[in-house]
């Protein structure tokens, strides 16, 4: 399979000298393409530092990242600015929509930073929008929609301009257990259809439907498996 994420003894450390923190810790990882990975970890555990350096959020202390196949970890803001619209499609725990905005805008935002024209623009988001389940709901703006409705409208939003990698940060945090099992649900199946999803969670449930899950503790990688009977 074709690599899409590979770091390389990354470290990540706040406060240089004697009251170091070392968030991450000589980290290795690669992440084929098409793959569904669960990073997991309790708070502390370095798992939401490892997400910004995989999202280009932030860049590493020392240590190689390189996504796609372009070496990211030395990049300037601009630059990893850009590679964030390219590459990646982030899904957050708060779904990060704009109130003001019906799903069809807020999905469409992004692509206007892309430079893509409004009828494209307009097609993909209907596209994308309709792959959630929420083709009636186009006109709607958040706070007529429930948690469950708002975060489709998020993954809509990270789908649309089909990046190659999905990143979702505890994507059902703020949802009931029905929410959850669809918004779970959903993911598989963007799985399912090729897409490379990585999901940061501190639930092991959660961690579970994921083909492979990766654990993190204390800055380091301590588990790297494949969960068995995943029929994916």
């Amino acid at each position: 399979m074709e690599n899409l994420i590979r770091v390389q003894d990354m470290c990540k450390i706040y406060n240089p000298g004697e009251n170091e923190v070392r968030a991450l810790d000589h980290v290795n990882l690669e992440i084929n393409r098409g793959e569904f990975v669960a990073i997991i970890g309790h708070s502390g555990s370095g798992k939401s530092t490892l997400m910004n350096m995989l999202g280009c959020l932030d860049v590493p202390t020392s240590g190689m990242y390189y996504l796609n196949g372009k070496d990211v970890s030395t990049m300037k803001d601009n630059q990893l600015s850009e590679i964030r619209n390219q590459e990646i499609g982030f899904i957050f725990q708060g779904f990060n929509l704009i109130a003001n905005l019906n799903a069809m805008e807020n999905v469409e935002l992004p692509l206007i930073y892309r430079g893509i024209g409004k009828g494209e623009r307009h097609r993909l988001a209907k596209e994308a929008l309709t792959k959630v389940g929420l083709s009636k709901r186009m006109e709607h703006k958040p706070s007529e929609m429930s948690g469950g409705q708002q975060q489709r409208v998020a993954i809509a939003r990270a789908i649309a301009a089909e990046p190659p990698v999905i990143l979702a940060d505890e994507p059902t945090g703020n949802l009931d257990s029905a929410s959850t099992k669809e918004i779970m649900e959903i993911l598989k199946s963007l799985h399912e259809a090729g897409r490379s999803v990585i999901l940061i969670t501190h639930d092991n449930d959660i961690a579970d439907q994921a083909k492979r899950v990766v654990r993190i503790l204390d800055g380091k990688i301590v588990e790297d498996y494949y969960n068995e009977n995943k029929k994916f």
